[in-house]
């Protein structure tokens, strides 16, 4: 018997469908060019210019993440799964791109993706709520997931950081 509130449950509906579809747009951006986006072409080669090489395998885990993460907190399928995707997603996005650039949005800064880091991590810890296809199908998959996949996400994420910081200092003449 599910004792969450309606209300909570309703809550999360909202915030699993802003941050897992925006998300989601996001990542079809890179990965198909909608509105306006890159493309997987140009993502492929930005991910390579930014020492993140080979380039097309990580502009595909961002797409993953991003897509996929999104799509799956969105539909509140396989929850923890996706809910660390986009935490892998968001953390790269803020220390790759946004940091440098301070907090605010208007700058390329990292406030975006923080929102949506937190909102993956708030979802990854409650769960999906009851209006949910895990609920609807009964998948019960324990925080523990979440929290290996998140911190496997952010291994990832160091071991990018790390290459594309060595590649960006080594091309770098002294």
């Amino acid at each position: 018997m599910n004792t969450v509130p309606a209300s909570v449950s309703a809550g999360l509906l909202i915030l699993r469908l802003v941050a897992g579809l925006t998300l989601a747009a996001h990542g079809a951006q890179k990965a198909f060019g909608w509105s306006g986006g890159a493309g997987l072409a140009k993502t492929v080669a930005s991910y390579q210019g930014q020492g993140l090489k080979p380039g097309w395998l990580w502009a595909g885990l961002a797409i993953l993440g991003e897509i996929g993460g999104g799509l799956s907190v969105a539909f509140g399928f396989l929850t923890p799964l996706g809910a660390a995707g986009m935490v892998g997603a968001m953390v790269m996005a803020i220390f790759k791109v946004g940091w440098r650039n301070g907090f605010w949005n208007s700058k390329r800064g990292y406030e975006y993706p923080l929102l949506l880091l937190a909102s993956a991590v708030t979802i990854g810890f409650t769960g999906a709520g009851a209006y949910s296809l895990d609920t609807l199908l009964r998948i019960h998959l324990p925080l523990d997931v979440f929290l290996a996949l998140a911190i496997a996400a952010l291994i990832t994420d160091v071991i990018g950081l790390s290459i594309s910081g060595r590649a960006a200092s080594v091309s770098k003449p002294a």
